[in-house]
């Protein structure tokens, strides 16, 4: 798909000892792999066969025919349900609800036997050794045309359910607005073929930039695989260039000039738009034209890929919790509430809002992780084994009962009615909301919520009071509407919604 020029990184990028020193200076402490000539001769082959193959398949993963799940065995001897095949492209086609009768449609989530939802693929299984990078997807397509990362140090991630069977069901809706939601959640809840074209994108264009960083590692981060994700979620991509941090205004700006460059040039018959944005993180922006997919590629924000296991392992440790991300993030998103570049919350955001809420019931749903299992989220944890802790949490157990519907009024109720905005910080690290520090990260701050790892303020961009004020009163009025109402209608129309995925 994307060439593997070996001109790449000659000199209309940099002169030879510009190169040099250029490499030297991001260079990443991992020793090259050592491969056998058989080793080489086959990822030649295989590379062939994969740039051929990616095309193909986004074109027609739509026609692929749907394959029962086999049950599969692995080394820990935890079942594992795979397909054969990639899931279609457009996922399941729900029929419309004239021509469903309201008894059948209630009796999905009504009945005893609940039904599983599908896992994105983001639990990797120790005993697995091939080299691979977070967010890589076990499919057809991978077992046939599988091409070792040249760093060779960090294992796959798997299609496994996490961390068992039985967390994974969708909890049942007995009430009409948990229902709503519930049908909202798997209409657009994020699907493994989604996850795939992702994936698929990223192990490309790592191969390419390789060709300029010999040594560099390109991560999958944020709402694509902590578990939020929707269908119409763009893909969000750290570059780790070296161990140490990176001046961003400086370093990670020169290289991510190289990367545009890149991407303009070389790649342009697959990336288009490539447009470097200059923010305290600045950012690549660019469009693959294949997967039809929006990304963001940044450089050594590194805090990004250790926050994207920890909200994963959130996601999956009580089933009322992704559903209720995906509504917030959907009502936030058709209020303009949700977009940091015009001044309002960013996703992150909003997903540290619901857990934060979750966190401070009398009851409540979910603990802290960072207080409990210290050790698996050190902030210190070497990049490479930081993927392997969500498998190692196990379930939690809460005896709050609360259905979704009440839990979603309880939300916007918390935050219209007794969330103290002037003198309170969200922080879901001590489950608790947390006096203001007296620092600069937080003073006349309209809206503050902690970076569960590094500690900054996640809704900085929040710095107009007009928009400040937007968004304590799209609260007020959602807990007031549904409250009486009792309709997620009423504040989110469904059927646009679900359209759009």
């Amino acid at each position: 798909m994307f060439p593997n020029s070996s001109n790449l990184g000659h000199p209309q990028f940099l002169q030879k000892q510009q190169q040099r020193d250029f490499f030297n200076k991001f260079s990443l402490n991992i020793p090259p792999p050592v491969l056998t000539h058989q080793q080489i001769a086959d990822t030649q082959f295989n590379f062939q066969n994969a740039v051929l193959s990616r095309t193909l398949l986004i074109r027609n993963v739509a026609s692929i025919p749907a394959v029962p799940p086999q049950p599969m065995t692995y080394g820990n001897g935890s079942p594992v349900y795979m397909s054969n095949t990639l899931r279609s492209f457009r996922g399941r086609k729900r029929l419309s609800e004239q021509s469903v009768p309201n008894d059948a449609k209630r009796q999905r989530f009504h009945s005893h036997r609940s039904e599983t939802t599908v896992v994105n693929p983001a639990v990797p299984l120790l005993e697995e050794h091939r080299c691979s990078f977070p967010g890589s997807v076990e499919s057809l397509l991978f077992y046939a045309h599988y091409i070792p990362d040249s760093t060779g140090c960090v294992p796959p991630l798997q299609d496994t359910l996490f961390p068992d069977r039985v967390e994974n069901r969708l909890p049942l809706a007995e009430d009409k607005l948990s229902q709503q939601i519930l049908e909202l959640f798997q209409a657009c809840q994020q699907q493994t073929c989604d996850l795939s074209r992702k994936e698929l994108c990223r192990t490309e264009l790592q191969r390419e930039i390789q060709q300029i960083f010999p040594q560099s590692r390109l991560f999958l981060v944020g709402s694509s695989l902590n578990g939020f994700g929707t269908r119409s979620s763009d893909g969000d991509l750290c570059l780790v260039v070296k161990e140490e941090p990176v001046n961003q205004k400086t370093e990670a700006r020169e290289i991510l000039s190289l990367v545009q460059k890149l991407f303009s040039t070389k790649l342009s018959s697959y990336i288009e738009r490539p447009q470097l944005i200059r923010a305290k993180v600045p950012i690549v922006k660019f469009r693959d034209k294949v997967s039809c997919v929006e990304f963001d590629l940044n450089v050594n924000n590194v805090v990004g890929i250790r926050n994207t296991f920890l909200l994963r392992t959130y996601a999956y440790l009580e089933n009322r919790v992704r559903p209720l991300v995906l509504v917030v993030k959907k009502w936030a998103s058709f209020h303009d509430i949700n977009d940091a570049s015009r001044g309002t919350l960013s996703s992150y955001s909003l997903v540290l809002m619901v857990l934060h809420y979750l966190q401070t019931l009398p009851e409540p749903i979910l603990p802290s992780l960072q207080k409990i299992y210290p050790e698996s989220f050190d902030p210190t944890m070497q990049l490479h084994l930081v993927h392997q802790t969500p498998c190692t949490i196990p379930a939690y157990l809460s005896k709050n009962g609360s259905s979704l519907g009440d839990l979603l009024i309880g939300f916007f109720k918390y935050y219209a009615t007794e969330f103290d905005w002037s003198r309170q910080m969200i922080s879901v690290r001590e489950a608790k909301a947390i006096p203001r520090p007296d620092g600069t990260e937080w003073r006349n701050k309209f809206i503050c919520v902690e970076e569960p790892f590094d500690r900054t303020n996640t809704a900085r961009a929040v710095h107009e009071n007009q928009k400040f004020a937007m968004i304590k009163g799209e609260f007020q009025k959602a807990w007031q509407v549904l409250q009486d109402k009792k309709d997620l209608n009423c504040v989110l129309p469904l059927r646009t919604t679900t359209r759009k995925r």
